[in-house]
């Protein structure tokens, strides 16, 4: 049994090792946290004021507001999505090794169980 459980480990490690290396993979993934990316920053998100600013205050916040909409946030949107996605490809690798282990469990025989 313990045979078993290591060559299902090693499965679902070469099967993350794929999903994450292979260059297919990489491809889709790469596409797939794009277009994420882009739907997160399409989205308009507005900074309300409490009180009225004056003018020069409200401009530097507009312009605070469009460089970090701009430039600081696209790169760490698309790192968090990336992230995201590889542990939802990992998530469902293990997934499919804890399936594997229970069927391995369930066709143990009745008798050869391990004794205390």
């Amino acid at each position: 049994m313990q045979k078993k459980f290591q060559e299902i480990l090693h499965r679902y490690k070469v099967d993350v090792f794929h999903r994450e290396h292979d260059k297919g993979s990489v491809t889709d993934l790469t596409k797939q946290c794009l277009h994420v990316t882009e739907d997160v920053l399409q989205q308009k998100y507005h900074y309300h004021f409490h009180k009225l600013p004056d003018a020069n205050r409200a401009e530097i916040i507009n312009m605070i507001n469009n460089y970090v909409r701009e430039a600081i946030l696209p790169p760490v949107v698309e790192k968090l999505v990336e992230r995201q996605m590889r542990l939802e490809l990992r998530l469902e690798a293990m997934l499919n090794m804890n399936r594997e282990i229970l069927e391995a469990l369930s066709e143990q025989p009745a008798g050869s169980g391990a004794k205390r």
